[in-house]
C-alpha cells in the first residue's frame, strides 16, 4: 500500500519563514505561533496517515452503492467521519456563534492538505459542506443561519452545491430547474441536477442542498437564476428533523476516479426550498461557495501530486536498475537505484519544485482571503480574486501532470493497480474539470479578472513583482538565480497582457485563443515569485544560524531548478499567444 507523511517541515516553512503568519496584522493571526501551528498540523497529519490513508484504496475499490434510494459509503468511512467530527476538523475556521473554533482560514486550508493527499474522495464530504456553510453564512438570513449552520459546522448535517443539469454545464442560464413560489414564502423546486458530489450518503443525519433554479417569470438567462436551500429532511421550528423532502438520488455516476465519493444524479420533485438572498441574484451567493471550492480544488491538484511524489521518491530510491554512467553508486549490489539516473532526477525535480511553490501560492492566497474578510481590505480581496482561477486551473493541470509523472517513475508497475499510483492520476483528473473546467478558468482570468476594477489588481501584481526584485537586487546570488529569471518571466506576462489590449479589441478571438496559455504563464510567474520569496527566506534562515542547514540548502537548490528549468516556459506561452487566433480558427468546424 502507498505511504504518506504530511510534509510538516515544509508547511511550517511556508507559514512562518515565508508568510510570517504570527506577525501579520490580521485579527487572530498573532495566536498562530510555531508551536501552535505545529501541534495542529501534526494532529492533522496523524489522522491522515493513520485513519484516512488506509481507507483510500478501500474507497477506490468498493466505491459507493445505491440501495433503495440510500447511498452506502465504503467500509470504514462512517467511523473515519466520526473521528473527523470529534476532532473538530470540520469547524476550525467557522464562526464561534455557530459552534466553530474561529481560527483563521489559512489554518483550515493547511490542515486540509494532509486529508486531501491521504484520501481525496473521503474529504470531499466535509469539504463541500464547508463551502455550503460559507454561502449560507455570507448570504443567508439570520433564521437560515441559526437553523442550518450549527449542524453544518459539526458536519452532523453535510452540504452540497447543485448547479449542473444534463443539458447545461457552464452556461447556467440554460437551466430548466424551476422554483414555484408558495403562499408561506417557500418554493417548490422541480428538476434534475447531475454530477452532485456527496449528493446522497449515510454519513450524516441530513444533507443541505444548495440548488440553483429559476423562478417563473424572472429575467431570461443567468440573470434569472436564484439560489435555494433544499434540505433532504425538512427541519422543524425546534431544530428537529421533520419529514423527508421531495429530493432523491436517481443514480450514482460511474466515474474514472474519486470512487469513494458519491457523485449523484439528484431529482427534485416539488421539493420544498427556501430562497437564499434576493430572487434572481443566485449567482452572487453561489460564487461565494464556488470561489472557496476553487481554491480547494487547486489544493486538491497539488495534494494528489504530493502523495504520488512521495511514493515515487521511495520507489526510485529502492528500485535497482542499470548503472550510473559515471561510476557505480551501489557497487556491492547488482545495479544502482534508479534515482541515480539524470532523467529520473529531472522527473522528480520537476515534481518537487512545483509542489513546494504550489503550496506557498495556495497558502498565500488563503492569507489574502483572511485579510479581506477580517479587515475588509479591498485590495487583498481583489488580488485573491485574480489569483483564484490561476490556482484552480494551473495547479490542477500541473497536479495531474505530476501525478502521471510520479506514476512514470514506476515504469510498468505504475500501471498496475496493486501499487496504487494509478489512483492518484485518476483522482487528480477530476480537479481539472469540476468547479468550472480549466478552460473556463482561463476565460474568467482573461475576460473578467484582468480588467476587474480597471485592471487595478493585475497592475498591483506586476508592481509587487517589480518591487520585490528592486528591493533585493543587491543580493548577487539571489539576483542571478532568482530575480533575473523572475524579471524575464514577468516581462513575458506583461507583453501578453499588452498583446490582448492591442489585438483583443480588434478581434476578441485573439485574446480568447491565448487565454489558456496566459493562465499557465501567470501560474509560472506566481510560482516564480513564490520561489524568489522562499529563497530569500531560506537565505535569511541560514544567515541567522539555522540548525537545519540541509533543509534550507535543499530549498535553495530546488528553487534554482524551477527558475532555470520551469520558469522559461513563459517565453513559449508568449510566442503562442502572439500568433493570435488565426492558427486556432483556421479550420471550418466540418474539417475537424
Amino acid at each position: 500500500m502507498p505511504s504518506y507523511t504530511a510534509p510538516l517541515k515544509d508547511m511550517q516553512f511556508v507559514l512562518h519563514d515565508l508568510l510570517d503568519v504570527s506577525g501579520q496584522d490580521i485579527p487572530g493571526f498573532s495566536e498562530l505561533d510555531r508551536d501552535f501551528t505545529a501541534a495542529v498540523l501534526e494532529e492533522s497529519g496523524k489522522l491522515a496517515t493513520e485513519v484516512l490513508l488506509p481507507l483510500n484504496t478501500v474507497g477506490d475499490t468498493e466505491g459507493c452503492t445505491l440501495e433503495n434510494g440510500v447511498v452506502r459509503t465504503p467500509t470504514g468511512f462512517d467511523d473515519a467521519f466520526e473521528q473527523m467530527k470529534a476532532g473538530g476538523w470540520t469547524a476550525m475556521d467557522c464562526d464561534p456563534d455557530y459552534g466553530g473554533q474561529g481560527l483563521p482560514y489559512i489554518m483550515h486550508m493547511a490542515a486540509q492538505e494532509p486529508f486531501v493527499s491521504s484520501n481525496m474522495a473521503f474529504n470531499m464530504y466535509q469539504g463541500l459542506t464547508h463551502a455550503a456553510y460559507a454561502a449560507i453564512y455570507f448570504h443567508g438570513s439570520d433564521v437560515q443561519k441559526a437553523t442550518y449552520l450549527p449542524k453544518m459546522t459539526t458536519c452532523e448535517w453535510t452540504g452540497t452545491m447543485n448547479l449542473t443539469e444534463p443539458h447545461c454545464g457552464t452556461d447556467l442560464g440554460l437551466m430548466r430547474t424551476k422554483a414555484v413560489p408558495q403562499e408561506d414564502g417557500s418554493y417548490r423546486i422541480s428538476g434534475q441536477k447531475i454530477f452532485i458530489s456527496a449528493g446522497e450518503h449515510d454519513l450524516a443525519e441530513n444533507i443541505i442542498h444548495l440548488v440553483l433554479a429559476k423562478i417563473p417569470g424572472g429575467p431570461e438567462g443567468i440573470k434569472g437564476v436564484s439560489l435555494f436551500i433544499v434540505p433532504k429532511f425538512l427541519v422543524n421550528e425546534d431544530g428537529s428533523l421533520g419529514p423527508r423532502n421531495g429530493v432523491s438520488c436517481g443514480k450514482i455516476e460511474e466515474k474514472m476516479g474519486i470512487h469513494g465519493n458519491s457523485t449523484c444524479v439528484m431529482n427534485y420533485d416539488e421539493a420544498t426550498g427556501y430562497l437564499v438572498g434576493e430572487a434572481h441574484k443566485g449567482m452572487r451567493a453561489m460564487f461565494t461557495m464556488m470561489n472557496e471550492a476553487r481554491l480547494g480544488v487547486g489544493l486538491q491538484g497539488y495534494a494528489q501530486a504530493e502523495i504520488a511524489y512521495q511514493n515515487a521518491v521511495a520507489y526510485a530510491t529502492d528500485r535497482l536498475q542499470g548503472r550510473d554512467v559515471v561510476a557505480p553508486q551501489n557497487p556491492d549490489g547488482p545495479a544502482d537505484p534508479i534515482i541515480v539516473h539524470p532523467d529520473v532526477r529531472r522527473n522528480l525535480m520537476d515534481q518537487k519544485s512545483f509542489l513546494e511553490a504550489a503550496r506557498a501560492l495556495t497558502y498565500w492566497c488563503a492569507v489574502l482571503i483572511d485579510r479581506a474578510h477580517k479587515t475588509e481590505d479591498k485590495d487583498a480581496d481583489g488580488l485573491a480574486s485574480l489569483l483564484t482561477p490561476v490556482i484552480k486551473g494551473f495547479l490542477s493541470d500541473k497536479g495531474f501532470d505530476y501525478a502521471v509523472a510520479a506514476q512514470q517513475v514506476y515504469g510498468g508497475h505504475g500501471y498496475i493497480e496493486e501499487w496504487g499510483m494509478s489512483q492518484y492520476a485518476r483522482d487528480a483528473r477530476i480537479a481539472m474539470i469540476y468547479e468550472g473546467a480549466n478552460g473556463i478558468q482561463a476565460l474568467d482570468l482573461v475576460g473578467r479578472k484582468l480588467g476587474q476594477d480597471g485592471g487595478k489588481h493585475i497592475m498591483g501584481f506586476f508592481e509587487m513583482v517589480k518591487s520585490f526584485i528592486k528591493e533585493n537586487e543587491d543580493d548577487a546570488d539571489l539576483k542571478t538565480g532568482f530575480l533575473d529569471p523572475l524579471k524575464a518571466a514577468s516581462k513575458d506576462l506583461q507583453a501578453a497582457g499588452m498583446y490582448f489590449m492591442a489585438e483583443g479589441m480588434k478581434n476578441p478571438h485573439n485574446a480568447l485563443a491565448g487565454s489558456y496559455d496566459f493562465m499557465h504563464m501567470m501560474g509560472h510567474v506566481c510560482l516564480g515569485l513564490m520561489w524568489a520569496k522562499m529563497a530569500k527566506a531560506a537565505k535569511s534562515a541560514l544567515a541567522g544560524g539555522a540548525s537545519d542547514t540541509e533543509f534550507y540548502e535543499t530549498k535553495l537548490a530546488t528553487g534554482r531548478y524551477y527558475m532555470a528549468r520551469q520558469l522559461p516556459a513563459t517565453a513559449m506561452h508568449l510566442a503562442r499567444i502572439q500568433t493570435g487566433a488565426a492558427p486556432v480558427m483556421a479550420l471550418e468546424a466540418a474539417n475537424f
